[in-house]
């Protein structure tokens, strides 16, 4: 029996999930810090039983700058203060460029978002991405999804996305909008 497809809200990390660490990477849990609206987001994903699920880029672990294991304290820690607040996500999904068996694909390709569909049986044609980054953006449009939303920050923006808001504390209200 086929399961019913579900829709997911895919967050990438470091800049909409956290507070952005800027040009670097966020190299220890104490360095990891929640952006505002991110649990309310979760809760109304929750509660309409939707999928979240993180896609993010963690070539930092490829270069040496902290080991899988820290990366793996520094995702636990992110799951401790989501936890606080009654929520989680689903999954995350990483590139590390470190090559290894658990490694996806680096943005824009859309091996993450694919993966994550196969495995969750996931609606990518009514499923949407959070990202503060063209690649974002690309891999969302690569990956056949709904719309892409992008959170306004430091970065060039040079690959338009279907809505853009101004900071992660606007997300919940936007998707009680599209969702």
């Amino acid at each position: 029996m086929t399961r019913p497809l579900r829709r997911c809200v895919f967050f990438d990390r470091d800049g909409v999930v956290n507070r952005s660490p800027g040009d670097g990477y966020v190299l220890s849990p104490e360095a990891f810090h929640l952006n505002p609206g991110i649990i309310e987001a979760l809760r109304f994903i929750r509660e309409r039983q939707d999928l979240a699920i993180i896609v993010t880029s963690q070539k930092c672990v490829g270069k040496g700058l902290v080991s899988g294991e820290t990366l793996e304290t520094i995702h636990a820690e992110m799951a401790d203060l989501l936890r606080i607040g009654g929520v989680a996500f689903d999954a995350i999904y990483c590139h590390t460029g470190s090559g290894g068996p658990e490694d996806y694909p680096a943005k824009p390709d859309p091996g993450m978002i694919l993966a994550a569909a196969e495995r969750f049986a996931i609606d990518l044609g009514r499923s949407w991405v959070i990202g503060d980054a063209d690649r974002d953006i690309e891999m969302g449009i690569a990956a056949g999804l709904a719309g892409m939303i992008r959170i306004r920050g430091e970065k060039a923006v040079t690959v338009p996305a279907t809505h853009t808001l101004e900071n992660t504390a606007e997300i919940p209200e936007f998707l009680r909008l599209i969702l």
